[in-house]
């Protein structure tokens, strides 16, 4: 019974810390986590500057490098590509009524057979082209997939120039070259980061970096996302008759409510560690609960 009074003081305690109605006071604003590390460029004149993050650093790692990074993203461009050609290709340039043999005509111009191969069945291409042309919603499907395509070409070429410089930190900084990222576990990765730490600031103005201030940072999306779901703030959990209570998040929900908590316009953070200011003035909550 103690301890069930213990708790429930607790529980009170934790409730009224969220229903606080005073703005957070001056000064205690959680400050950006930048890792700035400086070396002296090729000419010993410049300088390299490199602005990351933990997360970065550790997508970096886990993605086995700056290779591995270049290889994945054309792979992926490379495949849109092939899924909306090929696409277009079986909606215009097929003939199903040969293919299925609903009708004998085909296009090789032999003499009937019992068996129809696939060249009987692919149009010649200027016949291809004209139903091609004579579809405005496919043309427009096409518009669309091409300017979807060089969005993720741009956004490839962005996130690659990020990595060149997370490479160059691992290099540089860490002392790992990029032959021997594989080798290495991310626990290696982060002593050598922390031990650069204490030899040369990383985060300023902040205090020394820590394992906790990594392991925050890294999963800081996921522990807020989990901490709405175990708050029943986000909606999926759902009662079906005979059924009962069922857990229902799939990927394309997920990936909406991400966008709408943590990387939107609208987003709760600025960026990629911090809340926004106005997120942490109580007086803003419910202005800020109607806008989102």
């Amino acid at each position: 019974m103690a301890e069930q009074g213990e708790q429930d003081r607790q529980d009170r305690q934790y409730r009224r810390l969220e229903d606080c109605e005073e703005d957070s006071p001056p000064g205690e604003e959680e400050e950006e986590q930048l890792l700035l590390h400086v070396t002296e460029g090729p000419t010993g004149t410049g300088a390299f500057v490199a602005s990351l993050t933990p997360p970065h650093i550790y997508q970096f790692h886990q993605r086995n490098g700056f290779a591995c990074v270049l290889l994945s993203d054309v792979l992926e461009l490379v495949q849109f590509l092939f899924v909306v050609t090929f696409s277009t290709f079986l909606l215009c340039c097929v003939d199903y009524d040969v293919l299925f043999a609903t009708r004998p005509l085909n296009h090789s111009h032999v003499p009937e057979r019992a068996k129809v191969t696939l060249p009987d069945a692919v149009l010649p291409a200027p016949q291809c082209a004209r139903r091609l042309r004579g579809s405005g919603w496919l043309l427009f499907l096409l518009v669309l997939a091409g300017a979807v395509w060089l969005c993720r070409l741009v956004t490839a070429l962005r996130r690659l120039v990020g990595y060149w410089e997370i490479r160059s930190f691992y290099i540089r900084a860490l002392g790992i070259p990029a032959e021997e990222l594989c080798n290495h576990s991310w626990q290696s990765v982060q002593a050598r980061l922390l031990a650069l730490q204490r030899r040369q600031p990383l985060c300023v103005p902040r205090r020394e970096l820590t394992e906790l201030d990594i392991h925050h940072r890294i999963l800081r999306f996921r522990n807020y996302t989990v901490a709405m779901v175990n708050k029943s703030l986000l909606p999926v959990r759902f009662h079906l008759p005979l059924l009962g209570p069922v857990v229902f998040l799939t990927r394309g929900l997920q990936f909406n409510l991400e966008l709408l908590l943590f990387r939107g316009p609208a987003a709760l953070f600025q960026n990629t560690w911090s809340l926004r200011p106005q997120v942490k003035r109580a007086g803003a909550r419910r202005a800020l609960a109607r806008g989102l």
